[in-house]
C-alpha cells in the first residue's frame, strides 16, 4: 500500500477509494504499522513543537511555552492513546455488526477506523501553532463524512437503512474515545504541572 497516494486516495476521491480498500487483502498489523502508526505522528509531533517550541499566547500571561520534556512526554502519550483508540474503534465497529445487520470482519473494520481518521491526522499539522488547532478539529469532521461513505460502499456489509444508525453509534463511541484520550492527557498534563514534579 503506498501511504501517499492511500492518502490522497481518501482525502480527495473517498467513494472510489473505499471500493479499492474493500478489494483490498490489509492485515490489521500492516495497516497498523504501513499507514496509522506513520499518520498518527503527524499531530503528536506537531503538538510537541506548537506547545513546546512555539507556544501559546495566554491572555494577561502573554507567550507561554510549555517545558519541552513535558512537551515530549506529552506528545508520545498521545501517539499511543491515538493508535489504541482507534483500535478500540475497530474492536467496536466490528462488535456493532450483528446489531445492524452487517457482517461481522475485524480487517474490515479496522480499515473503516483507520481510514476515517486520515483528516484528522493529516489536519494536526495545525497543531504546530496552538491557535490554529481548531482547523483539526475542523479536518476531522470531514472524516465523518469519510466514514459514512466507508459505511455505505459497504465495506461491513450494512444494509442501507441501516448506515446511518450505524454511523451515529460508531460518532458517538470515537467521540467517547477522544473525550477520554482528552481526559488522559489533562490529568497527566495537569499532574506533571505540580511543584516539584
Amino acid at each position: 500500500m503506498n501511504l501517499v497516494a492511500r492518502a490522497q486516495g481518501i482525502l480527495l476521491k473517498p467513494k472510489e477509494e473505499w471500493v479499492k480498500i474493500k478489494a483490498e487483502s490489509t492485515p490489521v498489523p500492516q495497516l497498523f504499522m504501513g499507514y496509522a502508526a506513520l499518520l498518527a505522528a503527524i499531530p503528536a509531533i506537531a503538538q510537541f513543537i506548537g506547545y513546546g517550541l512555539i507556544g501559546i499566547r495566554i491572555p494577561f500571561v502573554g507567550l507561554y511555552r510549555f517545558p519541552v520534556g513535558t512537551s515530549l512526554v506529552r506528545a508520545v502519550v498521545y501517539y499511543v492513546l491515538l493508535l489504541v483508540s482507534v483500535y478500540v474503534f475497530g474492536l467496536v465497529i466490528n462488535a456493532l455488526a450483528p446489531s445492524f445487520a452487517s457482517k461481522p470482519g475485524l480487517e474490515n473494520a479496522m480499515k473503516l477506523a483507520v481510514f476515517s481518521m486520515t483528516p484528522s491526522w493529516i489536519g494536526g499539522i495545525f497543531y504546530i501553532i496552538p491557535a490554529l488547532g481548531i482547523l483539526a478539529v475542523l479536518a476531522s469532521l470531514y472524516g465523518l463524512y469519510i466514514m459514512y461513505l466507508g459505511f455505505s460502499t459497504p465495506l461491513m456489509e450494512t444494509p442501507k437503512e441501516k448506515v446511518l444508525g450505524y454511523l451515529v453509534v460508531s460518532i458517538v463511541i470515537v467521540a467517547i474515545l477522544l473525550f477520554v484520550v482528552g481526559l488522559v492527557l489533562g490529568a497527566i498534563f495537569a499532574v506533571g504541572r505540580l511543584p516539584g514534579l
